[in-house]
């Protein structure tokens, strides 16, 4: 996507620039010599390679004009620039959602340089540092190469009764451990991390609020993934050995995968130019919840695989000579209501975006927490139905190397036979993609990682106590019951009713 001739321009261009590169990761208690080539690996590479060639064939998609170098750059690493940018990218999530089917794992690191941009301009504005100058420098450089950023945000935690500085352990939370004249070195953890040995560039952030006493943990900087002093984790998912096996169908989704791991740090160097954030504690609220605030609009990538998983459910039943069948029919109508339920409060949250201080647009918050909270909940129920219409056979079908098998597979061939016309294998086929999504590997990114990712649902559920407004909404009811003799509440309308309905004062 860039100008220039270094700058990674095609999937195949990014994977290529994955290879021979310092990494030290552990999968299966063995070291991996070549992530790249790992067969399980390779598939949430694939996903990532996908980011790039969808910023070629849909251009005004998923590629933006950039301000701060002049460049068209892939949309994952543009700043917003207005709320369309901001709906540009759920447009984009959803696509790459149903493309892939699983996580594309950027939508961390784009969230992560967003919030970055205003809140290093806040820092600055306060204390005079010059954060926001190093972060526009790091952004244009990873603009002119088209990198992968990662965000890293979420730490072990250790006893969550206790904050960074309280821990038993003090590497339990990501924190200085020394400084010199050129930079600064940090040891810690980060857990879960989305992407990680797919990206170029990891920025380190804090993951909660922090107090005067948690300062050397207050730290922000970019590191090279591949940075002396950074050991990855390799995370499991469920039937993830498939994609070591012979044949493709077992799988359920062969070319695309996520990706999770554990990032340990261990006095890992950060420059001064890549240092963001430096002991000023108080600001690491402020990143946390307008990060929060991105990603948890984010998570309308769901509803691309919610779009995938309803056309499986649609397609098994069709193989099974039900399509027209009422219940079968009620079904997917619920799964397409619940799926564009999680979407239009996403993509109403960006509509509604609002011009920073720095000049970057964020999402509206309260919709957003509605949004992802959404997300906590309706995927279980649109597997649930998805595995109610595909029936037994998904978790009881015998292995592609059964149906290979000369005496076997003719049996299997003749008793899973479905409606006529339909080859069996590629009933086969639909019944795995529903396992692989439902209890398979990527089953992680479209149920367990929609319920904690980006924050558990009781952390939305905070967010919307904070926002919901009720005494303001009291005074809108006893208004219009005739209730002059009470005591009114003094709570004006929040930010989103302020601009749902262009008015800077209570209507009372």
């Amino acid at each position: 996507m860039s100008n220039e001739s270094t700058a990674i321009r095609s999937g195949d261009d990014y994977i290529e620039s994955l290879r021979n590169r310092n990494l030290k990761v552990y999968l299966f208690g063995e070291l991996v010599k070549e992530p790249v080539d790992h067969p399980v690996i390779r598939p949430s590479i694939n996903a990532v390679a996908e980011t790039y060639d969808l910023a070629v064939r849909e251009e005004s998609l998923a590629s933006a004009d950039s301000s701060i170098t002049g460049l068209k750059v892939n949309r994952f690493l543009h700043i917003a620039e207005s709320a369309e940018d901001l709906v540009l990218q759920n447009k984009m999530q959803r696509k790459l959602g149903q493309n892939t089917g699983t996580c594309f794992q950027r939508c961390v690191g784009m969230d992560a340089m967003n919030s970055l941009h205003s809140t290093t301009f806040e820092i600055d504005e306060k204390h005079g540092t010059d954060y926001h100058k190093r972060f526009l420098e790091f952004v244009k450089m990873v603009q002119k190469g088209n990198l992968v950023i990662g965000g890293a945000m979420t730490d072990p935690k250790g006893d969550r009764s206790k904050g960074p500085s309280e821990q038993e352990d003090p590497d339990l939370f990501t924190r200085i451990v020394d400084s010199d004249e050129k930079g600064v070195y940090v040891s810690g953890a980060k857990a879960h991390q989305t992407g990680c040995i797919n990206s170029h560039w990891i920025i380190l952030m804090p993951t909660i609020r922090l107090t005067e006493n948690d300062k050397d943990w207050a730290i922000v900087g970019a590191v090279p993934a591949d940075a002396e002093g950074i050991t990855y984790i390799y995370g499991r998912q469920s039937c993830d050995t498939r994609s070591m096996e012979e044949g493709d169908i077992d799988v359920g989704n062969a070319k695309f995968g996520g990706q999770e791991a554990l990032i340990v740090l261990d006095r890992v160097f950060i420059p001064w130019e890549k240092v963001f954030m430096n002991g000023e504690f108080e600001f690491a609220s402020m990143l946390v919840e307008r990060f929060t605030c991105y990603h948890r609009r984010s998570y309308v990538c769901k509803t691309g695989l919610g779009d995938v998983l309803i056309g499986a459910a649609a397609t098994i039943a069709d193989y099974n000579g039900v399509p027209k069948v009422s219940h079968i029919k009620d079904k997917i109508i619920e799964m397409t209501h619940l799926n564009e339920t999680i979407f239009a409060a996403g993509i109403a949250s960006s509509y509604q975006g609002q011009k920073m201080k720095s000049g970057v647009f964020l999402n509206d918050d309260m919709l957003a927490q509605v949004c992802k909270h959404n997300v906590t909940r309706f995927p279980y129920e649109i597997g649930r139905l998805a595995q109610d219409i595909a029936g037994g056979l998904m978790v009881t079908l015998p292995s592609e190397q059964d149906f290979r098998h000369p005496e076997a597979g003719p049996m299997l061939k003749k008793y899973l036979a479905a409606r006529k016309g339909v080859d069996v294998e590629n009933r086969m086929r639909i019944l795995r993609l529903i396992e692989n999504m439902t209890l398979g590997r990527n089953a992680v990114g479209y149920l367990t990682e929609s319920m904690h990712g980006a924050g558990s649902p009781q952390a939305q559920r905070i967010q919307i106590q904070r926002q919901m407004q009720v005494g303001y909404k009291k005074n809108l009811a006893k208004n219009l019951a005739g209730i002059t003799n009470d005591v009114e509440d003094p709570s004006e309308p929040s930010d989103y009713f302020k601009r749902v309905f262009k008015t800077k004062d209570s209507v009372l």
